[in-house]
């Protein structure tokens, strides 16, 4: 397996097709972190992020420790928390990352990507702060025992340079190898999909605009010495992603190193307390994950499922 030169950020390709199969929210609620690992040990999940100031944390980390103790290729990396949710830290201590008042006298980072895309886009954002907050996230986990491979963000918020930069000295600092490219190829996407549904088209157009950040970010990475994959597929279908689009996407998969985003879960009473637009998507992706149809499209186009130990 050959390396590219430090302006290809690192990112290790060859004449083969390799996929990492990340899911998203462990530890959001006990149903999700159940039908994780259901995806990894019955079907193609080779990678969870988990959340370190979410309410199922202590069973996240159980699972995933029992996971690893399997032996079986799967890597846990930290998905860091700076919107919708609640910090680790005091709100004193990352007060540009909150938002007005508190919910119950709870502090809350802002809710809407929106709300925290102007205040990074307008420099409102604490650099320090981001990194604070970070390393605190990505220390909680490691002092559960699990070795961190790799991180990713709540709805892609290191897309922003100014977020991404310190997010990369907190990953530096604790340790943490790799990271999520969160920019990659929107299509395949059938046309017909996007004209059936109208938040695809939102979606789109939004991806489409932020893509103007990944040059910059595969120099970030680069001068930070961390390691990445090519590109990301999924982030355009979450909440939609069924057999027939992930089979599209892994027929049209390149040549390289990419990662899938995933959302599995149950769609049960837990969920119905946490605010989130993706519940009965969470079901349906568990399904898809753990089907036949799953495992043969990607044995078909020979791809090499991996992990991030193997990036």
């Amino acid at each position: 397996m050959r390396q590219r030169s430090p302006a290809a950020c690192r990112c290790y390709t060859g004449c083969v097709r390799r996929l990492i199969i990340n899911a998203d929210d462990f530890g959001l609620t006990a149903g999700v972190n159940r039908a994780i690992a259901r995806a990894h040990l019955q079907g193609i999940v080779s990678s969870a992020t988990l959340m370190a100031s979410s309410q199922a944390f202590a069973g996240a980390a159980a699972e995933a420790r029992s996971l690893i103790a399997t032996g079986t290729r799967f890597s846990v990396g930290c998905h860091v928390v700076l919107l919708d949710g609640q910090p680790l830290l005091s709100g004193s201590e990352v007060q540009s990352l909150m938002q007005p008042g508190a919910r119950n006298g709870v502090p809350q980072f802002r809710s809407s990507l929106g709300s925290f895309a102007a205040a990074a886009l307008g420099g409102n954002l604490n650099a320090d702060e981001v990194e604070a907050e970070a390393t605190a996230q990505m220390r909680r986990i490691q002092s559960a025992g699990i070795r961190l491979s790799h991180f990713d963000t709540h709805k892609h918020a290191h897309m922003f340079p100014t977020v991404l930069r310190p997010l990369l000295r907190a990953a530096r600092g604790a340790g943490v190898p790799a990271l999520r490219n969160p920019f990659g190829r929107v299509f395949p996407l059938p046309l017909s999909r996007l004209a059936r549904q109208s938040r695809l088209w939102t979606r789109f157009a939004q991806i489409s605009v932020l893509r103007s950040f990944a040059a910059r970010f595969r120099a970030e990475v680069a001068t930070h010495g961390l390691r990445t994959t090519d590109g990301t597929f999924g982030v355009l279908t979450t909440g939609v992603l069924d057999l027939d689009l992930l089979t599209t996407i892994v027929d049209n998969i390149p040549e390289g190193t990419w990662e899938l985003v995933c959302h599995p879960g149950y769609n049960d009473a837990d969920l119905d307390k946490v605010r989130t637009r993706l519940r009965q998507s969470r079901a349906q992706e568990l399904q898809v994950l753990t089907s036949p149809g799953a495992r043969q499209a990607l044995e078909r186009r020979g791809i090499e499922l991996i992990s991030y130990h193997q990036l």
